[in-house]
């Protein structure tokens, strides 16, 4: 099916105790859902029981992660900056996909103390590329050193228009990925 709403699958992409993803996740997720051409499900790896060391076969969590990503059509990654790069966890939920990313849309939301998540929003970039998927130009970054968490902070009028921008973005390729599927199967 080609037309109705597009399903985003809004990635909270850390694990760690005490973090802060979960908050601008959730921050983000009603922000999309205020947008009725989306269906937006939020996946908090924090709830999947990934195997500590990659299986030699699929476990039910793994299956269940994968058959997420493969009912989406497009995603929000939402990412802390750790070392100049994402989460492990992260990039384990990520390798746990493989076809279910090709030829699908990718926004990013990031943040870290003083570069608004940059490097993590950029290496997120590198690897979706080597999935087939396609990143969106715009992304949503939030400087944890220039707001207080309390999401009338998180609202200025320049991070708002970054996340409407970034939502179009994500909703025309969605679109057009979409159709492109259904019309012709994704080789890589």
């Amino acid at each position: 099916m080609t037309a109705g709403p597009l399903n985003v699958a809004v990635i909270i992409g850390s694990t760690r105790a005490g973090r802060v993803c979960d908050t601008v996740g959730a921050w983000f997720a009603r922000r999309a859902r205020r947008r009725e051409d989306l269906n937006v499900e939020v996946l908090d790896l924090a709830a999947y029981d990934f195997p500590a060391c990659y299986p030699q076969e699929p476990t039910p969590s793994t299956r269940r992660f994968a058959a997420t990503v493969g009912a989406a059509d497009a995603f929000v990654v939402v990412t802390p900056e750790y070392n100049r790069s994402f989460p492990a966890s992260l990039k384990e939920a990520i390798d746990l996909a493989y076809d279910e990313w090709h030829a699908k849309p990718v926004g990013i939301v990031a943040y870290g103390l003083g570069s608004y998540g940059h490097y993590a929003a950029e290496q997120l970039r590198t690897v979706f590329s080597a999935l087939h998927a396609m990143t969106m130009r715009d992304w949503v970054g939030i400087d944890l050193l220039d707001t207080e968490l309390r999401e009338e902070s998180r609202d200025t009028d320049d991070r708002l228009r970054a996340v409407a921008a970034m939502l179009d973005q994500l909703t025309w390729w969605g679109r057009t990925l979409r159709a492109g599927r259904h019309d012709q199967p994704y080789v890589s």
